[in-house]
């Protein structure tokens, strides 16, 4: 897509869909919703609890009982967990397959660190509480109630539609890779719609809607190892050699690196927007560097804030240290494990080849697990317009605005194959109320239902007709 007509499409999302008021009584299968909800938020779906496999079948049973038939809901094990792939079959006139992603594995979560019981689904002051009611269960529980509500009012899709939830998405990823190299028969699609990524956000005051994130493009996870290593020896007898120390020197020089600045249509578009709302120096900053790329100073100041700086460049940090293996002896090694998230577009032996650069010929640099190479995907006229449509009606007028994520989640590794990816989340709430990985993670309960309306609405118009506004 070239830049004058993306800069067309970018006006055209302010105002592409006429300003319909959200209906506000109660869905057909808000109950049914709420009910799979509270079901999947009881399971333990942590790397310890190791429920993944009882909430796909109990997923499947779920849709067996609404009518889709066994030959089309598929449980793949993988090691002690799984994932599900449900069809919903359409009749093939509108081409091929929409993927839509979620995953079932949430992180760990202390009964004794939460306000509430993690794994009880939680209705008080306005949200819902529970580990996975942002991540992202509810994105889980809106699919298959919606795949329930079509599939119960008839409904024919024009191509198929395809559920994909993985199980290990917020640990190794072991299943999706799985599921992409080994089942690419039962996820090929056109395009995919991923709920673990992308949504709205609220103004902290009033509220009100400011702004949809149509997530195109994530960076990609990568680890490395960094190990310096040394003929050791008795600490009463010091080296001038020290494993510790010029692995102390090599991360002084890694902490100093700055990768190139980068940026793709995605970004700008995103910056820009950030920018018209953001007051001072950031403000300042996204908007000159929305405007001109090259602007250095204005690279350098978004350098400074952790909200920004991984929209502008690639970026590698130490994580974790260890060294040494006795209080009296000199080392014999150190490692530190650096954690990379690569802008996409960015070959990972590039980064791996930078970093050996950086750090020096002495240290050893080593990938740590998988990784895999993804590219931005291509804005769509159709995704684009539908997730409009969808999003409008519950906030008139609201913009929607391409975003590229600094984490990763499933939808790298569809993009990685070759299946443009877009994050489309149903969940509108405030910065202040986003507790993903924390204590007293929650969303709020008017954005689950409203959130139920939207995936029925986007569905409905990729696939078959729009229902008449309310």
């Amino acid at each position: 897509m070239n830049t004058r007509r993306l800069c067309l499409l970018a006006a055209a999302l302010v105002t592409s869909a006429p300003p319909i008021l959200a209906a506000s009584s109660p869905g057909p299968f808000d109950a049914k919703a709420r009910e799979i909800f509270s079901r999947t938020i009881a399971m333990q779906t942590t790397p310890r609890g190791r429920e993944v496999p009882k909430m796909a079948e109990y997923l499947a049973g779920e849709l067996r009982a609404g009518g889709f038939a066994a030959a089309d809901i598929q449980i793949l094990p993988l090691r002690d967990s799984a994932s599900l792939v449900v069809r919903y079959r359409g009749n093939g006139r509108g081409g091929k397959p929409i993927l839509l992603l979620s995953h079932m594995d949430v992180v760990d979560a202390r009964r004794e660190d939460w306000k509430r019981d993690p794994f009880t689904l939680i209705e008080e002051n306005g949200y819902f509480f529970g580990r996975g009611t942002a991540d992202v269960k509810s994105g889980v529980a809106s699919l298959v109630t919606t795949f329930l509500r079509l599939r119960a009012e008839g409904f024919v899709p024009s191509r198929d539609l395809i559920l994909y939830f993985s199980g290990d998405e917020e640990t190794a990823m072991f299943t999706t890779l799985d599921t992409a190299r080994n089942h690419r028969d039962l996820i090929d699609a056109e395009f995919a719609l991923n709920t673990d990524a992308g949504g709205g956000t609220l103004d902290e005051k009033t509220g009100e809607a400011l702004q949809y994130n149509l997530q195109t493009a994530e960076k990609i996870y990568a680890d490395f190892e960094l190990t310096t290593r040394n003929p050791g020896g008795h600490s009463s007898l010091p080296r001038l050699d020290n494993a510790i120390y010029e692995l102390a020197a090599a991360l002084g020089r890694l902490s100093a690196y700055r990768f190139p600045v980068m940026w793709n249509e995605t970004t700008l578009l995103s910056l820009k927007s950030l920018g018209e709302k953001t007051q001072g120096p950031v403000g300042d900053a996204l908007r000159r560097f929305a405007a001109n790329p090259l602007d250095a100073e204005a690279a350098d100041s978004l350098f400074a804030a952790p909200a920004y700086v991984g929209q502008t460049r690639t970026t590698c940090i130490a994580t974790m240290l260890s060294g040494g293996h006795a209080l009296n002896a000199l080392p014999q090694s150190a490692t530190a494990s650096v954690n990379c998230r690569i802008f996409p577009g960015v070959p990972l032996a590039t980064v791996q080849r930078t970093l050996q650069q950086v750090v020096g010929e002495g240290v050893e640099v080593k990938q740590i697990g998988d990784a895999f190479f993804s590219e931005a995907s291509p804005l769509r006229d159709d995704v684009v317009a539908a997730v409009t449509r969808a999003v409008q009606r519950r906030y008139p007028g609201v913009r929607v605005v391409p975003s590229q994520e600094s984490g990763a989640s499933d939808g790298s590794i569809f993009r990685s194959v070759g299946i443009p990816t877009y994050g489309v989340s149903e969940i509108f709430m405030k910065d202040s109320e986003v507790f993903s990985h924390g204590l007293d993670e929650r969303i709020p309960v008017r954005s689950f239902y409203e959130g139920l309306q939207q995936w029925y609405v986007l569905l409905k118009d990729l696939t078959g007709s729009l229902p008449a506004a309310p």
